[in-house]
């Protein structure tokens, strides 16, 4: 498939007219994309002068952070007859909940790039435009993405340009791997649930929130998955049937998945002081772990993350048990190489929200997902529009394919 944006589109020098390459939008060719991909990605992520920045370091192959979705694409923009990769985008599709267990067809789409010496062309929005069209060929009826609330220029694009609306806001909370292991309370049980147990669970707990995936035992059966655990008081292990629907008074329960087979991250441009002390505080936490000091991670150099997903707590010790969950897997972190911190990603009246540790410095209060109705003939406003429906629910699924 491909595209052609009008060569009026680009500037023409004043005293001349000359005939303006085209640009051609289509599928990603690993042999005649890949290096070229992987040089706009390290183009695209540079920051600002004298300021730090985190640099994204995509694993193998460009197209391996949607590659986990049934239905996924990665489209292209060439500029010129030697056919120059000036811009990428990503999607996928895929069926959620919208609401009280109702699924839709949905597609999410992600990594829009476009190279900064062709910005303001129009490239960005024909790549958007020709991944909806790709979408909704699957069968999808509504497209969404995601983007921190400081991105301006990406929000500008996709609600004033291309027709999404501000739909849902996130926080993603971060915490990071320190040298020494979280304490675990003797009384607290922590039990790793097989797949068929974690989905029959999942299927009850988040039946009426919004963006559960229906293919959700693909994904705790996902080689990046590292389980599904459960914390709850020790006393009550003989109340918990899980064959008769039995569930504990008090209990928690996450999900872990491993970011490091899919991309790095790396901080740049930090100053000489300020590295140092990271180090630093580092240093003193290994050679003195009784104290628990609060030390940064390895952070200048690549290191992988473990996302936290499919987070619920029940009962008077919910919270208290989450805690000690989330201290569970810091402990698998620190004994995984390379993995610098845990994320989760909640809607900010998630109950949970609270229960998570994190390091507010590290966090982002507001991760805007922005979406719009594909559908040929608009949806009147109202319940049965799920574009303009006020959320049923608290809790929001996040997908950690999307991640």
């Amino acid at each position: 498939m491909s595209l052609k944006i009008a060569a009026e589109s680009y500037p023409k020098p004043p005293s001349e007219t000359v005939e303006e390459p085209l640009v051609v939008v289509r599928d990603y060719d690993e042999e005649r994309h890949k290096i070229a991909i992987e040089k706009l990605e390290r183009l695209c992520e540079i920051g600002q002068r004298g300021k730090p920045s985190l640099v994204t370091d995509l694993m193998g192959d460009p197209i391996c952070r949607i590659r986990h979705f049934q239905l996924h694409v990665m489209l292209v923009a060439e500029y010129g007859e030697e056919g120059e990769v000036v811009g990428v985008i990503r999607g996928c599709v895929k069926t959620v909940t919208r609401r009280n267990s109702v699924y839709v067809k949905l597609a999410y789409l992600l990594g829009l790039r476009v190279s900064p010496r062709h910005r303001r062309f129009g490239i960005g929005t024909k790549l958007v435009e020709h991944l909806e069209e790709w979408c909704k060929q699957k069968g999808a009826k509504y497209a969404y993405m995601a983007t921190d609330c400081t991105n301006e220029p990406s929000i500008n694009l996709f609600t004033k340009k291309c027709g999404y609306s501000k739909f849902r806001t996130l926080t993603i909370l971060v915490q990071p791997v320190h040298a020494h292991y979280k304490p675990i309370s003797s009384s607290v049980a922590v039990l790793h649930l097989p797949p068929r147990l974690a989905v029959s669970m999942y299927n009850h707990i988040f039946a009426n929130s919004e963006f559960y995936p229906k293919d959700i035992d693909l994904i705790l059966s996902n080689k990046l998955n590292l389980g599904t655990f459960m914390a709850m008081p020790k006393k009550y292990l003989s109340k918990f049937d899980p064959k008769r629907g039995i569930l504990p008074p008090s209990f928690a329960i996450l999900s872990v998945w491993n970011t490091k087979e899919v991309f790095k991250l790396q901080v740049k441009g930090v100053s000489p002081l300020a590295h140092a002390c990271c180090i630093g505080t580092r240093l003193l936490d290994e050679w003195m772990p009784w104290l628990r000091l609060p030390s940064f991670p390895d952070v200048f150099r690549p290191f992988g993350v473990y996302f936290l997903y499919g987070l619920h707590m029940e009962g008077k010790c919910g919270a208290q048990l989450m805690k000690r969950l989330c201290g569970f897997v810091h402990n698998m972190a620190k004994d995984d190489d390379g993995c610098g911190a845990i994320v989760a990603e909640l809607g900010q009246r998630d109950p949970v929200r609270d229960a998570v540790p994190h390091w507010t410095k590290f966090s982002w209060a507001e991760d805007i997902w922005c979406i719009k109705n594909l559908q040929d003939i608009p949806i009147k406003c109202g319940p049965s529009d799920w574009v303009t429906s006020r959320s049923s629910s608290s809790v929001i699924f996040v997908d950690p394919r999307d991640f």
